[in-house]
């Protein structure tokens, strides 16, 4: 062996422990997803599943939003969400379930692009849906790219080696998610080949995610119960994790909606709670309500008279604005909060039926607008906004498609 390969390899092993050193002893850290993130709200492209019509104000509680599902999504509906959140101030990531939801559309719109990878299904879950996704940059999505981009003469020399080295560079930005989904009725564990038997014990599940964060230098570890509510059996896995993580987020997701279950994940050992359903049912609840309170009120119904009716015919206490309001420890007074949105949606809904978006900005009260204000992008006011949401209005600067709202069909 020459002095030179002596060298070399001495060399490679100080650069590894450098990276060793920087992932494991403070304060630096390589990984982008935030340790400051306790709360991410997954929302679902799938055309059943609507937002809250001032989804603004609730998502603005929220550290950041996920794009993704397991069932009736596609790359439309994946453009057609991130058009709806791209108005909002809180960071939306995309968390696709197969690699054709992967758009320029949506890779522009995204903080980051979330890479699935289940640590106890299939072979396929864990390298061959990796495998696929790699495939379809490097021979689609980019190529077509570039020649969209690239002045005609230059796109015999450039589209090849671009291609190359974009495909790399797309994936050295993606975070991978260590996914181990403990219950195999889900779509999920169904799109992951996670059965009954490959259920792991806790100690099973944090070899596995020592060897996700060591190893794999997976972002996230993820325990995944995909709607069912985890309990003791999950707060007995992430107590395991927890200490054992070096560079890797440990998140819980299934079956959050309320706050004593928010904070028992938390309390286990979790960085973050992810919380789905519940948001979703905030929008089949309003649309409920508001069908309602269209046949008791006329379009120009004072607030108290709305806020009254609210308190009589609404259980404020067990709503799902309330629950989902819950899940999120930073909010103080969530059934008062879920009180004020429920007001707030059903004056601007009786005001949508005069298709105005000036009647809109009339209807809501000064704590609204200026809540409605921190909650949009920078790039947004409150008045394109309101215009953006009222059907019939004359093209502004901003748009999002309204038959993922609530009240629209």
């Amino acid at each position: 062996m020459t002095r030179r390969t002596d060298r070399k390899r001495w060399l490679q092993t100080f650069v590894a422990g450098l990276h060793a050193g920087r992932t494991t002893l403070g304060p630096w850290s390589g990984n982008p997803v935030p340790k400051a993130w306790t709360h991410v709200t997954k929302v679902d492209p799938e055309g059943s599943k609507r937002l809250p019509l001032l989804y603004p104000l609730y998502l603005q509680f929220t550290d950041a939003v996920s794009v993704g599902g397991s069932s009736d999504v596609t790359a439309a509906n994946s453009e057609e969400t991130f058009e709806l959140l791209d108005v909002v101030a809180t960071p939306a990531f995309h968390e696709p379930s197969e690699a054709r939801h992967v758009t320029d559309q949506t890779r522009k719109s995204a903080a980051f692009l979330a890479v699935p990878e289940v640590l106890n299904g299939d072979s396929d879950a864990l390298v061959g849906t990796l495998g696929e996704a790699v495939e379809y940059l490097r021979d689609e999505m980019i190529p077509e790219l570039l020649r969209e981009k690239l002045p005609w003469p230059l796109r015999g020399r450039l589209v090849d080696p671009m291609t190359d080295f974009l495909t790399t560079m797309l994936l050295s930005q993606a975070v991978f998610e260590a996914y181990i989904i403990q219950n195999p009725d889900s779509a999920a564990a169904r799109r992951g080949g996670v059965t009954e038997d490959d259920l792991l014990s806790p100690e099973q599940a944090r070899q596995r995610a020592m060897a996700a964060d060591r190893h794999l230098g997976s972002e996230l570890v993820y325990l995944e119960y995909s709607g069912t509510y985890g309990g003791e059996e999950a707060e007995a896995i992430l107590d395991q994790i927890a200490d054992r993580m070096t560079q890797s987020r440990l998140w819980y997701g299934g079956g959050i909606d309320s706050r004593e279950k928010a904070e028992r994940m938390l309390q286990a050992g979790a960085d973050t709670v992810v919380v789905g359903d519940v948001f979703h049912e905030v929008a089949d609840e309003e649309a409920t309500v508001c069908v309602r309170a269209r046949e008791e009120f006329d379009e120009g119904a004072p607030r108290r008279a709305i806020r009254e009716w609210i308190g009589e015919e609404v259980d404020v206490e067990t709503s799902a604005a309330a629950r989902y309001l819950r899940t999120i420890p930073a909010v103080d007074a969530p059934v008062a909060t879920a009180e004020r949105h429920l007001a707030d949606t059903v004056q601007c809904y009786l005001a949508l039926q005069r298709s105005d978006s000036q009647t809109l900005a009339n209807v809501l009260g000064a704590q609204t607008r200026t809540e409605l204000d921190d909650a949009l992008a920078a790039n947004v006011d409150v008045s394109q906004y309101l215009s953006a949401i009222t059907p019939q209005r004359d093209d502004g600067q901003v748009s999002v498609p309204l038959t993922h709202v609530s009240v629209f069909e």
